[in-house]
């Protein structure tokens, strides 16, 4: 695909997520994702090789599944079949189980690491980042079904922790992770959206610096991790430290967020809830540490970034310098709002 059909198509993407947020109508709100998705599958399906066209078609049956119960959820609140309450109810219900299938969130996230397994990091980061946005302001925007939703975030943290333990790919531990972190947004969008605002704004962050350093050493699998990481010692330490910040270990960035989650749940009441996500992410922070510790135990003869020009190695610091901010910095800021 030329540059120009991916710019059109990389533009309409973006076209219909604004649409999606900022429409008045549910049908509008439909119109905004169907652009989505319509402009994501030609950025996603290649000539190249049977793999990205395998995730595109993955991907288009999930999303148009998705789509089709958002229809109907809006099927059932227009015509009024039952009474307005219940129907107003179990339309929530419908369209909070399409967004959820959508944005791959537990248990509906069966298409989510297939496709994912199937991506270059560049189509893996528009995945892991833009194509949660529409998903979840619609989700702010609609009735809260609050048991669904609870069971959703429950389910994210075990799958999440579970799945992404023995695998190799460093795509589908990127997708087990994203699922993670959606368990937490959801959480955050259940109370306060500034809060998953801030959230997805540092998760986006810390994956695009991820994504940029996987896909300057072209790894896709443990393997290759371990062995091209130890011939670049600089990218080696920022990526530790980026990946510790991902999995919300202190004193870095990927804390902050979760903070705030925890300090509105409580503020909230939702003591066990919160218990919960905290005991269960812990399984998600272990392949975080598996990883890390692979490369720190495994070390091999190793040689300095020389070859990098230095608009590429000033990119790289500049934006872990943004991520490897210090509880100091996170306390300021808590205390300002």
């Amino acid at each position: 695909m030329s540059h120009l059909n991916k710019m059109i198509f990389g533009s309409f993407l973006a076209l219909g997520t604004l649409v999606a947020t900022s429409s008045y109508s549910w049908m509008g709100m439909w119109m905004g994702l169907e652009i989505n998705l319509l402009s994501f599958i030609p950025l996603i399906s290649t000539s190249k090789n049977m793999l990205p066209a395998e995730s595109a078609l993955k991907y288009f049956i999930a999303q148009v599944l998705a789509s089709t119960i958002l229809l109907l959820s809006i099927v059932v609140l227009s015509m009024k079949v039952f009474n307005l309450i219940e129907s107003s109810f179990q339309s929530s219900l419908i369209f909070n189980t399409s967004l959820l299938l959508k944005m791959g969130a537990a248990p509906l996230h069966f298409w989510f690491p297939e496709v994912m397994e199937g991506l270059s990091w560049l189509n893996s980061m528009i995945l892991l980042t833009w194509q949660k946005i529409a998903p979840m302001i619609l989700l702010s925007y609609s009735s809260k079904t609050m048991m669904l939703l609870i069971t959703s975030i429950i389910s994210c943290m075990f799958v999440s922790g579970v799945m992404g333990q023995n695998h190799l790919s460093l795509r589908k531990i990127m997708a087990y992770s994203s699922i993670n972190h959606i368990g937490w947004m959801i959480a955050a969008t259940l109370y306060f959206e500034v809060v998953w605002m801030i959230y997805f704004l540092i998760y986006s962050v810390i994956t695009l610096n991820i994504v940029i350093m996987l896909k300057k050493l072209n790894i896709f699998f443990m393997k290759q991790f371990t062995l091209m990481m130890n011939q670049e010692p600089t990218l080696k330490m920022f990526f530790i430290l980026n990946f510790l910040s991902l999995g919300g270990l202190p004193p870095f960035l990927g804390f902050f967020p979760k903070w705030l989650t925890i300090q509105v749940m409580i503020n909230e009441s939702f003591y066990f809830l919160a218990i919960v996500m905290i005991v269960a992410t812990l399984a998600t922070l272990y392949f975080y540490m598996r990883i890390t510790f692979s490369t720190l135990v495994l070390s091999m003869n190793s040689t300095l970034l020389t070859n990098d020009p230095p608009t590429y190695k000033f990119f790289i610091t500049a934006t872990n310098l943004v991520t490897l901010a210090s509880l100091i910095l996170s306390t300021l800021v808590f205390n300002l709002l």
